[in-house]
């Protein structure tokens, strides 16, 4: 049986909550905004944003390397089902149950993959709209690219490659879409050996794409992660220049005025 892995929301909720916080503030960033939003905005000024941000994009790269060996142990334990499979009519009910639950599982790897995408490229428009510094920032991304418009290109492609996948076994990205879609899909196909055997490559196809495709997803996260650590250290580094010149102005003393020549008033 394959080692299950228990993976956390936590951090894209984080995400989200700083995405639909700020979607509706205003590009000057007036810090107001409508509903529950409101209590997180007056929570989130700009530095506690950085730390917040920065801190869900280290959780993120945990939860990419959770998700990659998930796919990598669905992959691996699907190619074990095809073998089996080779040598029987059918896999008994009780195996190809097991066979739904992977499957199942591994559509929510891709969802999970989709949301990380997803927030990870609207807390990169959330940084550009609240920091001039940030949004000027050049970066070694091709076509002088946002890390958001990356993010959507990489969720693009990862769609894409799934739908051709699908498609070449006459399925189609809505049956792959849902939990029932794809349950009632699988229950249909488990009928025969050949249905069955269909689902099982297919699955394994697409485990295959999403342990490649997550590795692109964790450098490009990697990549966002390295550009926003260097971008707040020169943050910092200026205020902190800033602040030790202030502390040296004010805590100068006034030139002694003692040991000049005594005002004289000429008529």
């Amino acid at each position: 049986m394959p080692l299950r892995c228990s993976i956390s929301n936590r951090m894209l909720t984080v995400l989200a909550a700083i995405v639909l916080t700020l979607g509706s503030t205003s590009p000057a960033g007036a810090g107001t905004a409508t509903g529950a939003a409101t209590e997180w905005t007056q929570v989130l000024n700009n530095g506690e944003l950085v730390a917040l941000v920065g801190k869900s994009g280290e959780q993120v790269q945990n939860q990419l390397t959770q998700i990659s060996q998930l796919a990598q142990q669905i992959e691996t334990q699907l190619n074990i089902y095809q073998n089996l499979l080779q040598n029987t009519a059918t896999l008994p009910s009780h195996m190809w149950g097991q066979v739904e639950s992977d499957l199942n599982q591994l559509r929510s790897i891709v969802d999970q993959g989709q949301s990380i995408s997803f927030s990870m490229g609207n807390a990169d428009d959330v940084l550009q709209q609240r920091f001039q510094s940030y949004s000027n920032l050049k970066t070694n991304l091709p076509s002088n690219e946002t890390f958001s418009s990356s993010y959507q290109t990489w969720s693009d492609t990862n769609r894409d490659t799934i739908a051709s996948t699908l498609k070449a076994a006459s399925l189609t990205a809505e049956q792959f879409d849902s939990e029932e879609g794809t349950m009632s899909s699988l229950r249909s196909m488990s009928e025969t050996a050949d249905g069955q055997m269909k689902a099982l490559q297919v699955g394994h196809q697409i485990a295959t794409q999403q342990v490649a495709q997550m590795q692109k997803l964790r450098g490009l996260v990697s990549q966002q992660m390295t550009v926003m650590g260097t971008w707040l250290q020169t943050e910092q580094t200026d205020k902190d220049l800033a602040q030790a010149r202030r502390e040296k102005f004010f805590s100068s003393k006034a030139p002694s005025t003692s040991g000049g020549e005594k005002m004289k008033v000429e008529w």
